[in-house]
């Protein structure tokens, strides 16, 4: 497929099902893996479309309008793991090419404040794109990742990082993150994914961290002793 294009005509890429990853139960609520699900309510309330749950999905979809035309929202219910049943199902309905679905989800290899939109790709470990790629029966569809950051402790249990909730302080960086989702969505459906990747994948929400104090100045040992001055004869 052409960078920018869509694998049947020279248009660029644009979405025509925007999909939250995320797992459903309130426990998981506002939770790193999440953080999908959170980008999909922040479209829903922005663009003013009711989210409910869809049987034959599996999820929770809603339609109506963006401010650049019709679009489907899809909340699967499947669990993480299961998540291209739900999309798989919601694309036969809607008679949709697998090109046209963008997919949000978490991704710890970024640091939290930084998002990457691609219009295509390997799963990368995650598995509901692994789920979803399998469903779809190609990798070749946009995906929106939003960086949540490795744990602090360098120790520290990557399950337990991904499905705890993000730290106080790292609340202000979250809410900017989910306001550049929102925007960088929107610049792909008026002008492309490819158009909104060159735009977008280098900015970075996150409060710049303080520079380390510069270590104290050690005063230079001569090589050897300093000599008197020599009386002049």
């Amino acid at each position: 497929m052409p960078k920018g294009q869509s694998a049947s005509s020279s248009e660029p890429l644009i979405p025509k099902l925007i999909v939250g990853l995320g797992n459903p139960e309130p426990k998981y609520d506002r939770t790193r893996h999440n953080i999908g699900f959170e980008v999909l309510d922040e479209l829903a309330k922005v663009w003013g479309i009711s989210l409910s749950e869809n049987r034959r999905f599996n999820a929770l979809a809603g339609e109506g309008r963006s401010p650049f035309g019709k679009i489907y929202l899809l909340k699967p219910l499947t669990y993480m793991n299961r998540s291209g049943q739900a999309i798989r199902a919601a694309i036969d309905w809607y008679k949709l090419p697998p090109e046209s679905v963008l997919t949000i989800y978490d991704d710890m290899d970024l640091p939290l404040g930084r998002l990457r939109l691609r219009e295509t790709g390997s799963a990368g470990g995650h598995n509901g794109m692994k789920s979803t790629i399998a469903h779809l029966g190609t990798q070749d569809f946009p995906r929106l990742r939003l960086g949540i950051g490795r744990p602090r402790v360098v120790s520290g249990e990557t399950v337990s990082h991904v499905l705890g909730k993000f730290a106080p302080d790292e609340q202000p960086t979250v809410q900017a993150l989910l306001r550049l989702s929102v925007e960088t969505i929107e610049r792909s459906l008026r002008d492309g994914v490819a158009k909104a990747a060159s735009l977008y994948n280098n900015r970075d929400v996150a409060p710049p961290q303080p520079k380390p104090a510069p270590a104290p100045a050690t005063p230079e040992t001569p090589d050897r002793a300093p000599q008197d001055p020599q009386p002049v004869s």
